[in-house]
């Protein structure tokens, strides 16, 4: 007999701040974010991004959820605790999730420690030695 399980999957939140490449002074504020390791890009509320002078730089179809979306993405810089890259992300709509996507995680150059929800650094080999 086969027995049925509900899948379990951690979570948790971390706090963002974006900053823009072109003049970095003003930054949004904290905004709380899904770790995200599904995710290829990350997802941040278009409003506070151009609050910022953030702009839109081009647009992409991909999928999410159940269907084909277009929004606009390009380079910003992205911290969150204490961990900071230069990373295209999603111009999220009203409605849209905010996540952090494995592509900003890694620019941290950081694992994900789904147990104790947290943040790791890792070690980062730069190539083959000579």
């Amino acid at each position: 007999m086969a027995v049925a399980y509900a899948p379990r999957v951690s979570m948790f939140h971390v706090s963002v701040v974006v900053r823009n490449p072109k003049n970095e002074s003003p930054s949004t504020p904290p905004i709380d974010a899904i770790i995200d390791t599904g995710a290829e890009l990350s997802w941040l509320p278009r409003d506070l991004l151009t609050g910022i002078g953030i702009v839109p730089r081009r647009k992409r179809a991909f999928s999410h959820g159940g269907g084909a979306r277009g929004h606009a993405r390009r380079g910003r810089i992205v911290s969150a605790e204490g961990y900071e890259t230069n990373d295209e992300i999603i111009f999220a709509e009203p409605g849209d999730l905010v996540l952090l996507g494995v592509r900003t995680i890694e620019g941290f150059g950081v694992l994900v420690d789904n147990v104790a929800h947290r943040l790791v650094p890792r070690v980062m080999h730069a190539g083959a030695a000579a």
